[in-house]
C-alpha cells in the first residue's frame, strides 16, 4: 500500500498559476503510474494528468498546454504546475498511485478555487 498526501491548493484569480504537490510513502517500489484527478461539485471525478515510472505523460484535453505534471524521485513526490487557470478548473484535486498488484491508492485531496 502507498500513502499519498496532497498540498498547495488554494484560491487564485483567473489567469493565475498554482503548483500542487503530492508526497508519497510506503511501498513506492510497487507504483506503476501516478496521476492527478479532480472532482468539481456535482460532477464525476476526471483524469487531469498521469505520469509513468518512465516519465511518459498523458493530459486531459482541457488542460493540455496549461498544466504540467512532474515527478521528483529523490523526494518521492509528484507535482502539478497549473498555469492560466480558469474558473472551470475549480475542483478538489486528488493524486493517486496505480500499483503492480492492480490496486489504486488515493490522497485526501486539496481544494483549488479559481475566482476573482
Amino acid at each position: 500500500q502507498v500513502q499519498l498526501v496532497e498540498s498547495g491548493g488554494g484560491l487564485v484569480e483567473p489567469g493565475g498559476s498554482l503548483r500542487i504537490s503530492c508526497t508519497t510513502s510506503g511501498r513506492i517500489w510497487s507504483i506503476l503510474r501516478q496521476g492527478w484527478y479532480r472532482q468539481a461539485p456535482g460532477k464525476q471525478r476526471e483524469m487531469v494528468a498521469t505520469i509513468t515510472t518512465s516519465d511518459t505523460t498523458v493530459y486531459a484535453r482541457s488542460v493540455k498546454g496549461r498544466f504540467t505534471i512532474s515527478r521528483d524521485k529523490a523526494s518521492n513526490s509528484m507535482a502539478l504546475q497549473m498555469n492560466n487557470l480558469k474558473p472551470d478548473d475549480t475542483a478538489v484535486y486528488y493524486c493517486n498511485a496505480e500499483l503492480v498488484n492492480g490496486l489504486v491508492d488515493w490522497g485526501q485531496g486539496t481544494q483549488v478555487t479559481v475566482s476573482s
